[in-house]
C-alpha cells in the first residue's frame, strides 16, 4: 500500500474536494512569497526615484490578480494540459528599475504612477514578442527547433534556473535561521515518514507549522537575531476586509518599451526550460502535446494582459514545479484551483496582508526544497539522457552556460538608443549555450530517436505501438 501512495496521482478529483482545495492551498501558497516581492520591490524603485509610491497597478493586489488570471489564460492556450501556474517574473525587475531612474524628456517630472504605467506598456510589447517565436516554431517544426536545444543545452540551464535563485533562499534563511530549520525539516519529515493526506501537501505543512511557531514565539517576545521582531501585524490592522485591485491601464511609449521589451529574450528562454523541467517532473511531453508554440502563446498572452491593467509580466514559476515533484499531484486541476484562489485574494486585502507577514525565514527554508529540487530535475535531465561529458564540445557548453548563469549576477547591460538594456544571466547563459551548440561540430543530438531517454526532459515521441511494446518488455 505504501508503493502505491508513492505513484504519481494524474487525477486529483478522485481524492475528494476537500483534499483538492489543500492542495490547490498548498500552490498558492508556494508562489505567493515569490509573487508579492516582486510589486514590493518594484514599488521600491519609484518611490525612491520619484519620492511617491505607487498606487495604482504594480500593487499586491493587482499583482494577485494578474497572477492567478494569467494562470488560467495560459491554461486555456496549453488544452488543459500542462500543470504551470504563472506568477511575478523577476527578470523584468532591472527594467522597471531603469524606467523608475529615466530623467530625460517627458520622464523628467513624472510621477510614479505614470512611470509605471509605461513600464507596463513595456510589458506589453514584451508579451507580444512571445507570439513571434511561438509563430517561428509552428511554422519551423519542433523537431527542427529542439535540434538547437539537446539535453547538454536545457539541463545545465534548469540546474542554473534552481542555483540561481539559492542566493535568495540563503538570504531569507539567514534572517532567522531556526525558523528556517523548522520549516525545512517539517517539510522533510512529512515527505519522508508522512502518511495518506499529509505526505501529499509537505509544502503546506512546513508553512503552517513553522508559522505556528514564529507566532508562538512572537507572543513571548522572541525577535530575530537583528532585534527586528519575528511577525508584524501593524499592516493587518490597516487592511479593509474587501476591497477592489486598483489597476491601471498602462501607457506606451517607445523609450520604456525598448527598455522591457528585449527582456522577453530572458523569459522565453526560462519558459523553454520550465517547460522541459515540469515536462521531466510530469513525464509528460509537454512540448510537443500541446507543444510548445502554444504555451508560449499563453505565457506571452498572459504576460501582456498583465502589462495592459498595470501588473508585472508573467512567468512560469519554478516554485510550482517543486510542488509537483514532491506532492507528486500532477493534475493541472490543482492548479487552476491555486489560480482561483490568488484571485479571490486580491479581493481580500487583509487576508493577503496577513499571508504577506509570514517570516522571510520561513520563505527561505521553503525554498531549500524548492529551489534544490529544480536543479536535481535538471541533473536528472543530464543523466537520464546519458550526456556524455567526456566530449569536449558537451563540457564546453555546460562549462560556458554555468559560469554565465551564475557569474553574471548583475546581468549584461548594453545601450540602444541611448537606453540601457539589462540581459539576466540566465537569458546569457541560454543564449550561449544554444550558441555555441549550433556552432560547434558534433552535435550527434536527434529529437526523437531516444524516446526514454528524452522522457525525463518532455521531448520524446510515443505511440500506441511504442506503449504496447513498452508494457509488454517490462512484463516480460
Amino acid at each position: 500500500m505504501e508503493q502505491k501512495g508513492m505513484e504519481p496521482i494524474r487525477d486529483a478529483k478522485s481524492l475528494g474536494k476537500g483534499r483538492l482545495l489543500i492542495l490547490g492551498l498548498q500552490h498558492m501558497f508556494a508562489m505567493f512569497g515569490a509573487t508579492v516581492l516582486v510589486p514590493i520591490l518594484v514599488g521600491g524603485y519609484f518611490q525612491e526615484a520619484t519620492g511617491e509610491p505607487v498606487t495604482q497597478g504594480l500593487t499586491v493586489a493587482v499583482t494577485l490578480f494578474c497572477a492567478g488570471f494569467g494562470t488560467l489564460v495560459f491554461h486555456i492556450c496549453s488544452k488543459f494540459k500542462v500543470p504551470a501556474f504563472l506568477g511575478s517574473s523577476f527578470a523584468f525587475l532591472g527594467g522597471f528599475y531603469t524606467v523608475a531612474n529615466l530623467n530625460m524628456g517627458k520622464y523628467i517630472s513624472m510621477g510614479a504612477n505614470d512611470k509605471a504605467a509605461y513600464a507596463c506598456g513595456g510589458v506589453v510589447a514584451a508579451g507580444c514578442l512571445y507570439f513571434v517565436l511561438a509563430i517561428i516554431i509552428k511554422l519551423v517544426g519542433i523537431h527542427k527547433v529542439m535540434r538547437f536545444l539537446p539535453p547538454v543545452v536545457t539541463g545545465p540551464i534548469i540546474i542554473c534556473i534552481g542555483l540561481s535563485l539559492a542566493g535568495s533562499a540563503i538570504s531569507n534563511a539567514s534572517t532567522n535561521w531556526f525558523l528556517a530549520v523548522i520549516a525545512l525539516a517539517v517539510i522533510i519529515i512529512f515527505n519522508i515518514w508522512g502518511k495518506g493526506m499529509f505526505k501529499i501537501i509537505p509544502i503546506l505543512m512546513g508553512v503552517i507549522i513553522s508559522y505556528v511557531v514564529a507566532v508562538i514565539l512572537n507572543a513571548f517576545g522572541m525577535t530575530n537575531p537583528d532585534g527586528s521582531a519575528l511577525i508584524d501585524f501593524s499592516s493587518v490592522a490597516g487592511s479593509a476586509f474587501i476591497g477592489f485591485p486598483k489597476f491601471q491601464i498602462c501607457k506606451f511609449d517607445v523609450t520604456a518599451i525598448l527598455v522591457m521589451a528585449p527582456i522577453a529574450i530572458a523569459s522565453m528562454m526560462e519558459h523553454i526550460g520550465d517547460m522541459s523541467a515540469i515536462s521531466a517532473t510530469v513525464g509528460e511531453n509537454f512540448i510537443e502535446d500541446p507543444g510548445l508554440h502554444r504555451t508560449l502563446t499563453g505565457d506571452g498572452l498572459a504576460t501582456a494582459l498583465a502589462g495592459l491593467v498595470g501588473g508585472p509580466a508573467n512567468t512560469t514559476y519554478g516554485e510550482n514545479t517543486g510542488v509537483l515533484e514532491l506532492s507528486k499531484v500532477y493534475d493541472p486541476v490543482v492548479i487552476r484551483i491555486a489560480a482561483v484562489m490568488a484571485i479571490i485574494l486580491s479581493f481580500v486585502p487583509k487576508f493577503s496582508a496577513l499571508i504577506s507577514t509570514m517570516p522571510a525565514a520561513i520563505i527561505g527554508g521553503i525554498s531549500f526544497m524548492l529551489y534544490g529540487m529544480i536543479s536535481a530535475i535538471g541533473v536528472r535531465n543530464i543523466v537520464e539522457n546519458r550526456v556524455d561529458l567526456t566530449k569536449s564540445r558537451n563540457l564546453i557548453i555546460a562549462g560556458v552556460i554555468f559560469v554565465c548563469g551564475l557569474g553574471f549576477s548583475d546581468g549584461l547591460t548594453f545601450t540602444i538608443g541611448g537606453t540601457s538594456i539589462t540581459l539576466t544571466a540566465l537569458a546569457i547563459a541560454a543564449i550561449a549555450g544554444i550558441i555555441l551548440n549550433a556552432i560547434l561540430p558534433g552535435n550527434d543530438y536527434r529529437f526523437g530517436s531516444n524516446p526514454k531517454g528524452d522522457m525525463s526532459r518532455g521531448v520524446f515521441i510515443t505511440s500506441s505501438d511504442n506503449d504496447s511494446t513498452d508494457k509488454d518488455s517490462e512484463e516480460k
